[in-house]
């Protein structure tokens, strides 16, 4: 008697084994799909951004040329301002000169930050006429972003005094088209997807 319940036991206990082991798999399984990156969503959330990057407030201070553009329109700065080697203007019409460290209260006057500049001539990122694809494979970029990663590129623009200050930009201008918020958290679902490019 003792031997055939013994051989049940054991093979009770190799069920037990067999069903703790295809559970793990499947569990394991379960993780890397959920784990995967959805490349679609991230696509979908990088244009919600490239909507906020190519808006007035950022696209601006992000030009083509060496010259700033200005207004809701983003029309070329007028007095006849220049990018300069750091991006902070150059000879006596230095941002500063006109550009405080807020905005000066009144419709038009001119905006102000801390940190008001372009981004150096050596890197200029520019955001004005770049199509989808092509911004999200440059910002992504460390060769072309100042060696950020993509963590790096989030915290920079939830926390960014200057990139702010797009959300709170003085009277008589537009706002990007998503809040600061929502920027953010397209940011985020951007990066969770892979930092996917559009074509």
């Amino acid at each position: 008697m003792r031997a055939p319940y013994r051989g049940r036991r054991l093979h009770g206990v190799a069920i037990l084994g067999s069903s703790a082991i295809l559970a793990l798999l499947a569990g394991s399984l379960a993780a890397q799909t959920a784990a995967k990156p959805d490349a679609t969503a991230s696509r979908v959330a990088f244009l919600q951004l490239y909507s906020v990057m190519t808006s007035p407030r950022c696209q601006n201070c992000h030009p083509a040329g060496d010259a700033p553009l200005q207004g809701d329109d983003s029309h070329v700065h007028l007095q006849n301002v220049k990018r300069g080697a750091d991006g902070q203007g150059v000879a006596a019409m230095r941002c500063d000169t006109c550009h405080q460290t807020a905005n000066l209260p009144g419709v038009h006057l001119p905006p102000g930050s801390p940190k008001w500049s372009l981004p150096s001539q050596g890197l200029k990122m520019v955001f004005a006429g770049r199509s989808p694809g092509g911004l999200c494979r440059q910002i992504k970029d460390p060769k072309q972003n100042r060696g950020r990663s993509l963590e790096n590129l989030l915290d920079h623009v939830a926390n960014d005094d200057l990139v702010g200050w797009g959300w709170n930009p003085g009277d008589g201008r537009s706002l990007p088209p998503l809040s600061h918020a929502d920027t953010v958290a397209q940011m985020k679902i951007w990066i969770a997807g892979g930092a996917a490019c559009p074509e």
